[in-house]
């Protein structure tokens, strides 16, 4: 039977895919694969996915349908393959059609990926007609989540809508044999965004000049912005000690470390050790800020003070290539362009008017930013990834589900916010959003809420907030729910919850939720933080916590840890030694009023949080006294423990009740005094503070073991983005027999809050609206 009349061995079959199947180069596949098999047809993009017509042999047609999922290109993910058959019409050769607009949106969109070694090699040929095009892409990399406006995936749907492909890239594009066939970022020197750099007071430069004039100014102290594909970042030399305290003057950055993004992988090698986990991230596709344990100082104090660890990254984009390419400075400075606190810039004017005072120049482009993506921050814990920030590289990738949900939105907390949407059996996280304490951040929370609902066509019927009645997040929530129900749910269980989630956990069996941090609104008015939970996701129980300490002055009481160093002390009946640390940094006038205020219980709220004790012992031991930015104190200690070593460790008291366990931290408090009073060291204290968390963690397990028969622990909570309390704990209830979960998919801090919040909802909302 010759092709092109149908006869009996002959078939028609639709196949639908769905996954992570759009901007990954999925048709060209297709087109490919059917043309090897010698199938004919079409494939186009929808909003639910790829859809194919195939007609050919049976075997072939098998074939196609096994082959479809098993050998899709590298950025894709297929969910599903349907297929069901046609009538065969006889047809030959195999396009791809226009895509079909409307419908239903459930398709995937990939998040940016890192520029691919074959765009890299072209960028450094002199051959090629991309030689240093500051935006080389492929169908193997490039922005796809930022330059994103609408579906299907087709290149008037994104901000290259605006460069119209030159004859020569319109040829590769529909050339089915060429690397770039429907790659829709293509363009080249003479179709796409141009590159330009602004200096105060002197023309402005483009292409190469302006390259070779950035290199010129960093290398000579100053600071630029730097556009990238998710805003702008503040760029300055990392080895030049001067430019780093001026950045860090202007952009009043306090003690807070900076990331760093270094030349290539043997200039990171010559700055710090780096295991095979570590390579694997700072070389892949996503190229997250990776944070490596310090040793030595390999770079000027300013660039990271007092922190155990040293961010670092390697280009993603080709711009960060040429612009890190010699001559010039091998490792620069790359922080988000704003004001500590406020969203990252991404519009141009903002970023010529808003960073001013804080650059001497903006390297820029013309490619519009859709979608505001920070860089990701992960570690390496016991030789898996921790992520302590996801964002680029990561979202839009939904996360799967083990239990389905209605379509609802859940808000997250106000630090460190990140939000998602879900429906059925996935949760969309959005990109970091921030800290939302201005108008600034709630605006851009909610832009982003509208942008993520349309990539995931997710119609939220149900919001789901923090039960903290201050939070911002939760009356924005409140204001915007226009008649929807808005489901409350307990900070410290939304954490135990999400590590259920991230481990696939359907919530049959509790787990005991181990959720340390420094704030969250117990159900008491207290405020929470040092908890124990036999939790599932319908409830939790309440079997353990840190003895209450008032903290004066409430959250201001965070930003100078002395202070709650002495009012740790009061509460645990130890007197304030005039030559303690703590007391040190305190005056005597404010030390009469401290005494008062706690003696009277003037504005003190009590709190068990874990992350206040880390705060006190830091002061107690000299460490850190007032704090600039979120864990200081914490980090700082961490530091402090690392660089010292392995040390036995405190004691704390555990008084059992009939309803649970307290954990009295104040025979640790005295120790840590003893020791000071006696001249030991601040690591020594460090070390031991961190071994007597470990060990009460792991007495407080065996405990609740023993009376509920609970093996399975889930560690969660700002506190365990401490590497080495992580582990000690990890390790520790290993050798008691206990399975241990940690987060590997989103943060433990409040990054990771809305997955548990939606799961939390997801199993009471049918039943129980608030």
């Amino acid at each position: 039977m010759t092709a092109g009349h149908p006869g009996l061995d002959r078939e028609r079959r639709q196949v639908a895919v769905r996954g992570l199947v759009q901007g990954v180069g999925f048709r060209p596949f297709v087109h490919t694969l059917a043309g090897e098999l010698g199938l004919a047809g079409t494939v186009t993009n929808t909003g639910e996915g790829v859809l194919v017509e195939v007609e050919g042999s049976r075997d072939a047609l098998d074939a196609f349908c096994r082959r479809v999922a098993g050998d899709a290109p590298p950025l894709a993910r297929v969910d599903s393959v349907e297929h069901a058959p046609l009538a065969a019409t006889g047809a030959t050769g195999f396009r791809i059609a226009p895509s079909r607009p409307g419908g239903p949106r459930t398709t995937l969109i990939p998040p940016d990926t890192a520029v691919c070694a074959d765009c890299l090699a072209e960028l450094a040929d002199p051959a090629d007609r991309r030689h240093r095009h500051p935006f080389i892409s492929c169908t193997n990399c490039g922005p796809r989540h930022t330059i994103v406006t609408g579906l299907p995936y087709d290149r008037a749907n994104t901000t290259m809508a605006g460069f119209p492909m030159c004859p020569d890239c319109a040829r590769e594009y529909t050339d089915p044999a060429d690397r770039r066939f429907h790659a829709q970022p293509v363009a080249c020197h003479a179709c796409g965004p141009r590159l330009a750099l602004t200096v105060p007071g002197r023309p402005e430069l483009g292409g190469e000049q302006a390259l070779t004039e950035a290199r010129r100014l960093l290398a000579g102290g100053a600071v630029l912005a730097v556009k990238g594909i998710g805003g702008y970042h503040l760029a300055c030399d990392a080895r030049d000690a001067s430019a780093v305290a001026l950045l860090r003057r202007r952009k009043r950055r306090g003690d807070k470390p900076f990331a760093v993004m270094a030349r290539d992988l043997a200039t990171v090698e010559g700055l710090l050790p780096v295991d095979p986990v570590e390579r694997e991230l700072l070389t892949g596709p996503v190229r997250p800020i990776v944070l490596l344990r310090r040793t030595g100082l390999p770079v000027p104090e300013a660039v990271a003070p007092g922190s155990p660890d040293l961010g670092v990254m390697l280009p993603y984009t080709p711009l960060h290539h040429l612009l890190l390419a010699a001559p010039g400075p091998d490792l620069l400075v790359m922080t988000s362009a704003n004001l500590s606190g406020e969203p990252i810039v991404t519009e141009d004017r903002e970023a010529l008017d808003r960073l001013a005072p804080l650059v001497d120049g903006w390297l820029t482009h013309d490619r519009p930013i859709h979608v505001p993506c920070e860089d990701s921050v992960v570690r390496v814990v016991d030789g898996e990834q921790l992520p302590l920030r996801r964002s680029r590289g990561y979202t839009p990738l939904p996360i799967p589900l083990p239990v389905p949900v209605r379509p609802a939105l859940a808000v997250g907390g106000d630090l460190k916010n990140t939000f998602a949407l879900a429906r059925d059996g996935y949760a969309w996280l959005s990109g970091h959003i921030g800290d939302m304490d201005d108008l600034a951040t709630l605006r851009a929370f909610d832009r982003a809420v509208e942008q993520l609902g349309t990539v995931s066509g997710v119609r939220p019927e149900l919001l789901v907030t923090d039960r903290h009645p201050g939070y911002r997040s939760v009356r924005h929530a409140e204001r915007t729910a226009a008649g929807r129900p808005v489901h409350r749910v307990q900070h410290h269980h939304a954490h135990i919850a999400a590590v259920m989630a991230e481990h696939g956990l359907d919530g049959g069996r509790p787990v005991l939720g181990v959720a340390f941090d420094g704030t969250g609104f117990g159900e008491d008015g207290a405020i929470w933080g040092g908890e124990v939970l036999l939790a599932d996701y319908d409830g939790f129980r309440r079997l353990a916590h840190l003895r209450y300490v008032p903290l004066p002055g409430g959250d201001a009481a965070v930003e100078r840890p002395y202070r709650t160093a002495l009012a740790h002390l009061r509460a645990a009946g130890l007197a304030w030694l005039p030559g303690l640390p703590s007391v040190l940094a305190s005056d005597a006038e404010e030390l009469r009023l401290l005494d008062r205020q706690l003696e009277r219980g003037l504005n003190c709220v009590p709190t068990s949080g874990m992350g206040r004790l880390f705060d006190a012992v830091s002061s107690l031991a000299g460490v850190c006294h007032r704090a600039g930015y979120e864990a200081q104190a914490a980090i700082e200690l961490e530091a402090a423990a690392c660089e010292f070593g392995r040390a036995d460790g405190y004691g704390f008291g555990l008084s059992a009740r009939a309803d649970g366990w307290i954990a009295d931290p104040g025979p640790v408090l005295a120790a840590v005094v003893a020791d000071v009073t006696a001249g030991a060291p601040a690591g020594l204290v460090a070390a031991r503070f961190h071994g007597a968390v470990a060990d009460l963690v792991r007495r407080i397990c065996v405990a609740v073991r023993e009376r509920y028969g609970t093996t399975t622990v889930a560690l969660s909570g700002g506190v365990f983005a401490n590497a080495l309390l992580s582990s000690a704990c990890a390790s520790g209830l290993g050798e008691d027999g206990f399975t241990v979960l940690r987060h590997r998919r989103v943060p433990p801090n409040d990054g990771g809050l809305a997955l548990g919040q939606l799961m939390v909802a997801a199993r009471s909302s049918a039943t129980r609206e608030e």
